[in-house]
């Protein structure tokens, strides 16, 4: 029988919208719900609290307010942020570099451009996830427009050294995006120290509601329009603001970023008990990624002997919510390419599971799971025959 009370452990999928960033977000559904385009009362206070949010997502990074754009999520704003270099700079050159483990956010965005005449460079990674600065340095060329490469990585949670790509890319003068979806909130970051002129962000992923993003432009930066239309977001993106989502999206990152090094040290403590006990109690495990420059929520496992989607099935029965890799990848049979981009093997690949902690896990789901996973992974290699 499931449990009644559910173990979440599948935090880099979504969190749930915090309460205070709902509280915050009702009023803009029915009482303060004027367009912000119009000339009325209400319409001022829906512009008031779109500014407001912008000067909150700007200051979580660093940014000033005029460089945040409003987004539908992570997705749009990688997609805007590749294209728009892409098209903005086709006379100067129509080569992008990015790696082999990138967010398919990023990846068939990249694919994509391959089809109209761009040419890609997808750069290795190590064991750990990590990519070499001087293998970007390496493989610049005259006809180079964009480098991307994510902050952290959503599967493994091994932490790129974005800054000094950042530093690569804009010593050849050549503009520099990251995938943040999966680090704001968990890593602190600046777009000015760390050399960023894209930075792309997701409000589900830090307590926020769903369907709102941002997009970080430097001032100055060359970049085509996402959507043509209307003059919201200074014409760069049309369209009708999703108000109560921009507020939310506002309290969230406020929130989230209020105290990072606390909110880190708690995830990289329960995270540390639980890689610790996995470990111990467990034969034939791998961790995947780098073993300490990840995500500190992060943990990501290869087991011998099991496959991964059985794992999981046995788990939820418990109510142990967890996946094997991304979410915007479930339900395909394809090992990760993730794991495959460090040297897991196909069979390896899949008998991953990814466990991801936040602010819903507490000492006794550790516990729990700490309990469960051992017989969960034993029964499974027995009658597979790995256990015999």
């Amino acid at each position: 029988m499931p449990e009644d009370r559910i173990r979440y452990f599948d935090h880099s999928a979504t969190t749930p919208t915090h309460p205070d960033v709902v509280a915050a977000m009702l009023p803009y559904f029915t009482e303060h719900f004027g367009n912000p385009s119009s000339l009325y009362g209400i319409a001022e206070e829906s512009r008031e609290a779109i500014a407001r949010a912008r000067s909150q997502v700007a200051a979580a990074i660093g940014a000033t307010p005029e460089e945040i754009f409003f987004t539908a999520g992570g997705t749009e704003s990688d997609n805007w942020a590749i294209k728009g270099i892409a098209h903005a700079h086709r006379d100067r050159g129509d080569h992008i570099i990015t790696t082999a483990i990138e967010h398919h956010a990023v990846l068939h965005t990249c694919a994509f451009l391959e089809e109209q005449g761009f040419s890609v460079t997808y750069l290795p990674v190590d064991r750990e996830g990590r990519v070499d600065p001087a293998a970007v340095r390496d493989a610049i060329t005259d006809h180079t427009i964009l480098v991307t490469v994510m902050t952290a990585n959503n599967e493994v949670g091994t932490v790129q050294p974005i800054r000094e790509i950042g530093a690569i890319a804009r010593e050849h003068g050549i503009p520099f995006h990251t995938d943040a979806v999966q680090a704001i909130g968990n890593l602190e970051l600046d777009v000015d120290e760390d050399n960023i002129d894209l930075l792309s962000l997701s409000g589900h992923k830090f307590y926020g509601p769903k369907g709102i993003g941002a997009l970080y432009i430097k001032n100055g930066t060359k970049i085509a329009n996402l959507i043509h239309g209307g003059g919201q977001e200074r014409g760069r993106r049309a369209g009708t603001e999703n108000l109560p989502g921009v507020v939310g999206l506002g309290a969230a990152i406020e929130r989230a970023c209020t105290d990072i090094p606390a909110h880190a040290a708690r995830l990289a403590g329960l995270r540390d008990r639980l890689l610790a006990g996995i470990m111990e109690g467990i034969p034939d495990v791998t961790l995947n990624g780098h073993p300490t420059e990840r995500l500190p929520g992060n943990i990501n496992l290869s087991f011998g002997g099991i496959d991964g989607e059985a794992l999981l099935t046995l788990l939820a029965m418990k109510g142990i919510c967890a996946s094997t890799g991304s979410a915007c990848s479930s339900g395909s049979d394809a090992p990760s390419h993730v794991l495959l981009a460090i040297g897991t093997s196909p069979q390896r690949a899949r008998a991953s599971l990814r466990l991801t902690l936040g602010d819903l896990t507490a000492d006794e789901d550790v516990d729990y799971l700490l309990a469960l996973l051992p017989g969960a992974v034993e029964k499974l290699r027995r009658l597979s025959g790995a256990g015999a």
